[in-house]
């Protein structure tokens, strides 16, 4: 269990590191749009090129932590996000500012997978929705936190010097995996090996690949669209400064970190049979705070509604991670979880576009939250086909869990 646990600390802290180098473009956005003169359909794009990146490395992500170790992929990923995150600080131009934000997704999709593998290799069955809501907390609380900072450091220095001071923690991080995470067991390392091209071929055979994918790419519209805009949505519709959104945009995900413990716990007693209804119970319920969120009339009415949405957006997201590595086979599971990602990321990447695009157009907001509502009761629909079949193949997946032994 020791064991255990410096690896979930280590994947937290990558997983909160990363989170804050993402997510302060967003907080950082009404700065960088003045400072570069760029309309919300150019930041749309910006926000974007990101998604794009990610979306590129997920399956070679994947793909090297199971033929190299998950180890190696989280120690060398967070030095390349270092060197684009200050990268960022020193643009000056929106082509220069889009051409980094996608280098700096491929660096950061390059680990997400390995967190997958990770947990799957070391974790009991019984133990798996616990760790991932810990892990998941890392979602809500960088971003939580990041709003109150970020806002205060815009406020003080420019949206310049912020992206050159966070690149020093993904440095930190970087030694902090290779202190904590210990070299794979011979099992693991024997899983890894196994990871032939034949093997991805399996993977994408799997009957409840496609589904998840769907699940998790419209819940992705949603995701990113609430990542990348509500804090500028704060800005812009409600009218408070870069300082005030911040603090304000950071409640939201502080009630996320709770819906994403809240569902760990659910899910666990659950199991797997039960997770799917979960799952897009969460989804249809983050689509009816959204709608609040801007329907309501006063804007402490819509940051609580903000929260709720926030709260069943981050318990879908530990509920989806705990599927992905119930399904995924034992010996190629950071290649599975890299797919799911990969088609997840086609939500991301069109998310922040057509968020911005649709504002532009019709110089409301109301268009974006109705298009992340209508993504979001598409993936409660994927998520409720997928239940007859998760449970159906509950037999061999259950065999697979069993190839390694419990730490």
């Amino acid at each position: 269990m020791r064991r255990n646990f410096s690896i979930l600390v280590a994947i937290w802290l990558l997983q909160f590191v990363n989170y804050v180098d993402r997510v302060v473009v967003g907080f950082a956005g009404p700065s960088m749009m003045k400072s570069l003169d760029i309309d919300t359909a150019t930041f749309g794009i910006v926000l974007s090129s990101f998604a794009f990146g990610y979306f590129l490395s997920q399956i070679p992500g994947g793909l090297l932590a199971d033929r190299w170790g998950a180890r190696a992929v989280v120690i060398v990923g967070p030095l390349f996000w270092a060197l684009f995150t200050g990268m960022t600080g020193f643009v000056a131009t929106v082509v220069a500012l889009i051409a980094v934000r996608l280098l700096f997704g491929v660096s950061e999709g390059l680990s997400n997978s390995a967190a997958y593998k990770l947990i799957g290799d070391n974790f009991a069955e019984k133990d798996r929705a616990r760790a991932v809501s810990v892990w998941v907390t890392a979602f809500a609380v960088a971003p939580a936190i990041t709003g109150p900072v970020v806002g205060w450091l815009l406020s003080s220095y420019g949206w310049q010097e912020v992206f050159l001071l966070l690149a020093i923690p993904a440095v930190v991080v970087a030694g902090i995996n290779y202190a904590l995470i210990p070299a794979e067991r011979p099992a693991v390392a024997q899983v890894a090996e196994s990871g032939t091209a034949s093997s991805f071929r399996e993977v994408l055979r799997e009957p409840t690949l496609w589904l998840i994918c769907g699940a998790y790419g419209f819940w992705n519209v949603a995701y990113w669209g609430f990542l990348g805009w509500m804090p500028s949505y704060l800005a812009l519709a409600r009218h408070i400064d870069i300082k005030a959104s911040g603090m304000l945009g950071g409640l939201p995900y502080l009630l996320g970190l709770v819906g994403g413990v809240a569902a760990g716990l659910i899910g666990t007693r659950l199991g797997r049979r039960g997770r799917p209804y979960l799952l897009a119970g969460a989804y249809l319920l983050a689509c009816v705070a959204l709608y609040a969120a801007f329907a309501s009339a006063t804007l402490a009415m819509s940051v609580a509604a903000l929260s709720v949405a926030g709260f069943f957006i981050y318990a879908g997201l530990t509920t989806y991670g705990t599927i992905v590595i119930d399904l995924s086979p034992a010996r190629s599971r950071a290649a599975y979880a890299g797919v799911v990602s990969t088609a997840g990321q086609v939500g991301g990447i069109l998310a922040p576009m057509v968020i911005g695009y649709l504002v532009k157009e019709t110089g409301s907001f109301g268009s974006g939250f109705a298009f992340m509502g209508a993504a979001l009761c598409i993936a409660a629909v994927c998520a409720l086909a997928l239940a007859p079949a998760a449970a159906r193949q509950r037999e061999s997946v259950a065999v697979g869990a069993m190839a390694l032994p419990e730490a």
